[in-house]
């Protein structure tokens, strides 16, 4: 069983992470016994926790609200994610919001212990963040995956990782990092690869085991404006398979403003506009056209119209489920 000091702050972690816990359960989690987990519950209340008990068979607690902010207890992988996302909330166009992101964040680095403010630190400086919108949904990156290759790009170390690429074959890859783009909700590390001489971006959810191999070396000049735009020409420059057109009726300013970040609108009248796009991926499209709440008429491609069509066919057996 753990030490009085390293159980209390467990149980002050667990007790933040959700609302209520009975307390058995909390007791399991924690590998002790009721009478012990009462006593740790009022060691947090002589701390100036309010730690609020619901007594009966289920039993349990919660930490209540109190008339001040007590001390927040996160685990390394939190801080991360803490980081990462007043990072990205350090970017808001709302007003007030990105000062007071920049503001917290200085103030959580600041009484993080040196070893991981380190890693905090590495993933802000060598982080390029591009705010395209909206798009797919992003996918999930290990922090501790995210946190390695940083450091690598902030301390000019050579890493090696085993990348899969879009075809499905996996290589292992030795490279020079340069730094971290976050962009369209997808982590992409932006590096000089020594085997190929040239360089690459690689996404991060197709990267696995790096490692750095202790080896320095003096960054080479991105033949880019920066790593953002490296990026981002490469994300352009990908095959799209399909060309969207499509008629919609409804103003192009209502339009544009909805998606026109994702496709050109031209005004066709005061009434209708058209669309045009391209797309790996037809759902994508569909869905918004969906949102704009109006009537429309593909031009092109066919795919699209037998696409929606077998949307049309399920959404309708589902409503007739409920009539």
């Amino acid at each position: 069983m753990a030490n009085t000091s390293t159980r209390t702050l467990r149980l002050l972690s667990l007790l933040q992470t959700h609302r209520y816990w009975p307390g058995d359960e909390l007791a399991d989690r924690l590998g002790v016994s009721i009478r012990t987990l009462r006593r740790d519950i009022d060691r947090l209340r002589e701390l100036g926790y309010p730690v609020e008990a619901q007594r009966g068979v289920d039993g349990g607690y919660q930490l209540a609200a109190g008339a001040a902010l007590p001390p927040l207890v996160i685990d390394d992988e939190e801080a991360v994610a803490l980081a990462v996302g007043l990072q990205a909330a350090a970017e808001s166009p709302v007003e007030g919001i990105g000062e007071a992101s920049v503001r917290v964040l200085a103030k959580v680095v600041q009484v993080m212990p040196a070893r991981l403010r380190r890693r905090v630190e590495a993933l802000r400086a060598m982080t390029v963040p591009v705010d395209w919108g909206g798009g797919p949904a992003g996918v999930e990156v290990d922090p501790d995956r995210l946190t390695v290759v940083a450091m690598a790009c902030r301390d000019d170390e050579q890493l090696r990782f085993s990348y899969t690429a879009a075809d499905g074959r996996s290589a292992e890859r030795h490279v020079e990092p340069h730094r971290l783009v976050c962009l369209n909700r997808r982590w992409y590390l932006v590096a000089y690869d020594l085997v190929r001489q040239d360089w690459r971006s690689f996404r991060l959810d197709r990267l696995s085991a790096p490692r750095g191999v202790g080896a320095r070396f003096r960054q080479r000049e991105l033949p880019a404006a920066d790593a953002a735009e490296f990026v981002r020409a490469g994300v352009n420059g990908m095959p799209r398979p399909y060309r969207v057109e499509v008629v919609v009726d409804a103003p192009a300013a209502t339009v544009r403003e909805r998606i026109g970040r994702w496709s050109t609108v031209e005004e066709i009248d005061a009434g209708r506009c058209r669309i045009r796009s391209t797309a790996d991926d037809l759902n994508w499209p569909i869905m918004a056209l969906g949102a704009l709440g109006a009537d429309f008429h593909v031009v092109e491609p066919p795919e699209l119209v037998e696409r929606l069509d077998d949307w049309s066919a399920r959404f309708g057996r589902a409503v007739g489920q409920v009539r």
